[in-house]
């Protein structure tokens, strides 16, 4: 690529997102296949319509970025109050993702002093402090915002406790996909693999039950890590052009 073209295409990314973010020069000059491959990746994860529809997409991210103390993504906000996003669901947002490590707070509690306090119910008391915080937010939004909070904060427990809430309110599992994949971009793939590892083990531990499409996953046994002595070599993805 001349640096011409270069120039060019920095320069068109910049026209048609508003702004234009520092790595993009970095992986545009040293590495243009990436890149590439980033754009892709970006569109179909953040910006093509999936399930959620665009307001709930935006309360999810605002969640995931308080989260993940990602003040960098300001473009959300934008797009958050275009999609008829209000103060007071922001407050509710806001609020909600920083409540929600009081789950591990209270599970810490029963375990250390259930002599002294023997009532405490941990998840009663923390679904009873999301009641309070939830309105105006819709009860299904709510749930896979915090299901994404959690899972950007690689909490095992507060992502089985969403799943299973979002299953009995019957939210659609591709919306719970959609919600959880956000994850990837701020705190990385490694946080999406370990929620959707909690998942499948809710699933095959018969806690929630799947659709018929989900079950094909969930009956799958085997999945992991690489594990040495198994018997298994590594190797990489084959794709439809070099599979003999």
């Amino acid at each position: 690529m001349t640096e011409d073209a270069l120039r060019d295409r920095l320069e068109q990314l910049r026209a048609t997102r508003g702004f234009l973010l520092p790595h993009h020069g970095a992986l545009a000059a040293g590495a243009p296949g990436l890149h590439d491959a980033y754009l892709a990746m970006y569109r179909e994860l953040t910006v093509a319509p999936r399930v959620l529809s665009p307001l709930d997409r935006e309360c999810v991210w605002l969640a995931i970025l308080v989260v993940a103390r990602e003040g960098i993504g300001t473009h959300h906000l934008e797009l958050f109050r275009q999609h008829g996003g209000t103060d007071a669901l922001a407050t509710a947002l806001i609020t909600l993702a920083g409540m929600a490590p009081s789950l591990d707070a209270l599970a810490f509690s029963r375990t250390h002093w259930a002599g002294q306090l023997a009532a405490l119910d941990p998840a009663a008391a923390y679904d009873h402090a999301v009641a309070a915080l939830r309105p105006p937010l819709p009860e299904a939004t709510a749930e896979l915002a915090l299901l994404a909070a959690h899972a950007a904060r690689h909490a095992t427990d507060g992502v089985a406790h969403h799943l299973r809430r979002a299953y009995a309110l019957g939210v659609d599992e591709a919306a719970m996909v959609e919600a959880l994949s956000y994850i990837i971009w701020p705190c990385g793939v490694n946080a999406f693999v370990s929620a959707c590892e909690t998942w499948h083990a809710l699933m095959q531990a018969g806690a929630v039950t799947p659709s018929p499409r989900f079950k094909v996953w969930a009956d799958m046994g085997g999945l992991g890590a690489f594990a040495p002595g198994a018997g298994a070599q590594v190797g990489g993805f084959q794709t439809e052009e070099n599979r003999e």
